[in-house]
């Protein structure tokens, strides 16, 4: 099987997520369900929301604040899952409850084990 992290990308306000206490409270069992159905297949490895304070180190130094892409868009999360198959992560990334809101995305990235020897 081989291990794939989604990014989960949002538009974000000037100094903090866009989402509201609301917002965050109508879609925790849409997220619980969702991450559930791939928890329940055993296809789960790990999941977390990043909290909106970041350093970004360069060779420029260091700077406070996160990445920030067109349109103030960020990562705001990320799951690590495993599968046979590509289009099985396709599917679940579609209806992945990021994707209510506008600006928002979720990429897939298949993920290179290192070797142990």
């Amino acid at each position: 099987m081989t291990e794939y992290l989604l990014l989960f990308r949002n538009a974000s306000a000037e100094n903090g997520y866009l989402t509201t206490s609301q917002d965050m409270a109508e879609d925790m069992p849409k997220w619980q369900a969702w991450i559930g159905n791939i928890a329940m297949q055993g296809k789960l490895i790990h999941t977390a929301p990043v909290r909106y304070d970041a350093t970004i180190v360069s060779n420029e130094g260091l700077s406070e604040g996160p990445h920030k892409e067109a349109n103030s868009v960020m990562v705001s999360g990320f799951l690590i899952c495993k599968s046979d198959n590509l289009e099985e992560v396709q599917e679940w990334s579609k209806i992945c409850p990021i994707l209510k809101y506008p600006s928002s995305s979720v990429e897939i990235r298949p993920l290179v084990p290192f070797s142990t020897q």
